[in-house]
């Protein structure tokens, strides 16, 4: 029966090449993480698109609990690290964890990202609702909500402006005078919200949240001005709300600022409100359409596929959980990641978090923070390969100001010099290790993060940039040079006290510990590190005697091991494990995100790391949304496209909500980023000193064509495929640097100058 439907589908409705970019429901959102996300890098908005008393909730990526001045080392903690380390060499996991808890980690300090509030638009409808459609159109950046009442069609529209840093929405109906509707701002707590003339202004200071816990925890002061404009109608304050009858259209502008970035916010956000006022709100469009459009046109993803864009998402989606085939929702899916991460992170603004910049209420899942251990890398997977270079810059900036806390850090807690950081980071760059050993004893974040430094060089071939950033890779491999300690029973250097996130094994003696002495991941990192520093160094012809340093270290650190199974080795012993299917898969690092696993210059490790995976799947991993997506990057580079694309469809059956999130659950958005990553693997790689075409291309994907994804080596690359075959490949290079160009088994020289394209067909 569901093979019967797929080719009715397709018979009825015709096969080709459609525009996947909207995402459309029939109904509202009943739920928050069902809503539409806007955004503008800083300033976003849930959109429910409900019909007699909309919520639309709002963000400003600075909303935070907590200060800079919030320390959490423990003094003095390096003078237990010899014993903790003797315990580990000894065997003594059980009691080198406890002293890790005990006398070596730090105080946890948790804050938290903050809803900035809500908007609420209260009409006087009627309930006999018609016509109802609630879309996002990913292509201008614009939630939508229309429905026709008693013959009279209403039309909602909002975006949230990056070049007039606003929240903008038009009401409007095709009935001259027929809108009558209250606009309230609210938020739980730490809220002063007062209605003057023909606006609403909010302010406050934030506390942890919970209404018990008024004025704990201070943090940043907000201020948000809305302010209204009906046409052909009237307008009244009323304590802390806008009275409007009777028009014929309403034009509503929300700015929002906080005190984080050292201005005042109440002059700021006023500042920004009358700036809008004299432009009209084609103008506002225009202008936020032409600043989206700039980034998001740069690549065009298009699949033959049944044209089913009459069917509503959450429909469409269900289909797919149900067992039938929808190949354009993964070009959806695709242009959704490259769209929230336009919305979510712009130069100058903070990083994306854990939710992007959504998160609803005071106290969201995990306080929506910066977990450095996976989830913020995951996000920025999709920012080079889909040609969002400037949107990578937030995550590279925050690895900059990690280096204040960071060099602490390494002080206090290892004696080393350079900068490190642990699982977990925020808005204020704290970087000790706090929490359970189980996640908390990392201290490889920097270390991952500094890989993002480098991967924008390599894309952009930007050498001033590389210049300004180098003192960041040097400072992080530099903690290393010291940190690293041999091990005697191997006479390799090693990292530790370390983990390998979030996992847990079995001791000898039946105990269960997470913290043991170089950790796979952990020496992935770090040759990775040494080598990426090292290389930065010969470009920029200086540190030579600092480079060489590094170079007489990398051979000596303990190498990848296969264990007697034949799997990757995910500690130094061959330890049992108590959660063979666990989420994280770091002992495959070298494999994707890093490039020390290849099926070409290293097959046995290739075929040692797809055994890991075959197994943790067969244990029920890939059970967390961004461990699946982490899934479709592994298989891509092991140039498995059914398996890719399997584990695509997974994520789609279990791991993602109507409107598309993430989830892991709860809602968290590294997934939506990791897969949209996934699937650009799976048509262009460049880690391996070539450009790859068409590595993992699944059958489901057989003819199709894609523009604008880039590989390192700062080259555009379009390319189109008709029945499993590369029918052209255009590559443009900006820079001018010679590479290799690699389809199947063809092999061909690409040296071209900067501004000039080479045209490969088969």
């Amino acid at each position: 029966m569901k093979k019967f439907l797929i080719v009715t589908i397709a018979f009825f409705f015709g096969m080709g090449l459609f525009a996947q970019d909207k995402i459309w429901f029939e109904q509202p959102a009943y739920q928050w993480d069902n809503a539409l996300p806007v955004g503008n890098g800083r300033l976003g908005a849930m959109v429910f698109g409900e019909t007699q008393y909309e919520r639309v909730q709002l963000n400003e990526e600075s909303v935070w609990t907590g200060s800079r001045y919030q320390f959490t080392d423990k003094n003095g903690a390096y003078k237990v690290l010899p014993e903790i380390r003797q315990l580990l060499f000894d065997g003594e996991y059980a009691k080198a964890q406890e002293l890790c808890k005990n006398e070596f980690m730090g105080q946890e300090s948790w804050n938290m990202y903050q809803t900035l509030g809500d908007l609420y638009i209260e009409t006087q409808h009627g309930k006999n609702i018609a016509n109802y459609s609630r879309e996002l159109d990913l292509n201008t950046a614009i939630a939508r909500t229309k429905y026709t009442i008693d013959g009279i069609t209403y039309t909602r529209e909002l975006f949230s402006s990056n070049p007039q840093q606003a929240l903008i929405m038009k009401i409007s109906s095709d009935k001259p005078k027929a809108i009558n509707l209250s606009l309230a701002l609210k938020r739980e707590k730490d809220a002063n919200v007062i209605a003057q003339g023909n606006s609403i202004f909010m302010h406050g200071q934030v506390t942890a949240g919970g209404a018990d816990m008024q004025g704990v925890n201070p943090g940043v002061n907000y201020f948000t001005a809305l302010r209204a404009i009906p046409f052909g109608g009237e307008i009244e304050p009323k304590a802390d709300s806008l009275i409007i009858t009777n028009a014929s259209e309403v034009l509503i502008y929300l700015t929002a600022r906080t005190d984080y970035w050292g201005a005042n916010p109440q002059t700021e956000s006023i500042k920004d409100i009358e700036r809008i006022e004299g432009m009209s709100y084609e103008q506002l469009k225009a202008s936020h359409i032409s600043d989206y459009q700039a980034l998001y046109k740069r690549v065009n993803f298009e699949i033959e596929a049944a044209d089913l864009s009459h069917i509503p998402t959450d429909k469409r989606l269900e289909a797919v959980k149900g067992g039938n085939e929808d190949h354009g929702l993964a070009v959806t899916y695709f242009n959704f990641g490259r769209y929230l991460l336009i919305s979510s992170s712009r130069p100058g603004t903070l990083a994306a978090n854990l939710q992007g910049i959504w998160a609803d209420g005071l106290t969201p899942p995990w306080s929506a923070d910066y977990h450095i251990n996976i989830n913020i890398q995951m996000n920025y997977w999709p920012a080079e390969v889909t040609n969002l270079s400037e949107c990578h810059l937030p995550f590279i900036n925050l690895m900059d100001s990690l280096r204040t806390h960071g060099r602490e850090t390494a002080r206090e807690m290892y004696n080393s010099r350079g900068f490190c950081a642990h699982f977990t980071t925020d808005a204020w760059y704290w970087t000790t290790a706090v929490g359970e050993p189980e996640w908390g004893m990392w201290p490889m974040g920097a270390a991952w993060g500094s890989q993002h430094i480098w991967q924008h060089y390599l894309f952009s071939q930007d050498i001033s940039y590389l210049r300004r950033v180098y003192p960041i890779l040097k400072e992080a491999s530099l903690f290393f040079v010291d940190y690293l300690i041999e091990d005697p029973k191997t006479g390799y250097l090693v990292t530790g006290p370390s983990s390998s996130p979030e996992n847990k094994f079995e001791t000898p003696d039946g105990k269960i510990s997470n913290i043991t002495m170089g950790p796979t991941m952990d020496m992935m990192i770090t040759r990775e590190l040494f080598d990426n520093t090292i290389a930065a160094s010969e470009l920029l012809g200086e540190d030579e005697a600092y480079r060489k340093e590094l170079q007489k270290l990398v051979p000596r650190l303990s190498p990848i091991q296969i264990g007697g199974d034949g799997r990757i080795m995910e500690w130094t012993e061959e330890f049992k494990e108590p959660e063979p299917g666990h989420r994280h898969i770091s002992h495959l690092y070298a494999l994707h995100p890093g490039d020390l696993i290849s099926t070409t210059r290293t097959p046995e490790l290739a075929a040692a790391a797809r055994k890991t995976i075959d197994y943790r799947l067969a244990h029920g991993g890939g059970h967390t949304g961004w461990s699946r997506a982490w899934i479709i990057n592994f298989f891509a580079r092991l140039g498995d496209g059914e398996k890719s694309y399997e584990n695509l469809l997974e994520l789609f059956k279990h791991s993602t909500l109507p409107n598309l999130f993430d989830v892991h659950p709860p809602f968290q958005i590294d997934g939506n980023f990791g897969a949209t990553a996934g699937i650009a693997e799976m048509l262009l790689q460049s880690h391996a000193g070539e450009i790859h075409i068409l590595p993992a291309l699944p059958q489901a994907w057989s003819s199709g064509k894609i523009s604008g994804l880039k590989a390192r080596g700062n080259y555009e690359v379009n390319m189109e495929w008709d029945n499993g075959r590369l029918i052209e490949v255009v590559i443009k290079s900006i820079s001018g640097i010679p590479t290799k160009l690699r389809y199947k088994e063809h092999l061909v020289d690409v040296n071209i100058s900067a501004g000039e394209s080479f045209t490969y067909r088969l």
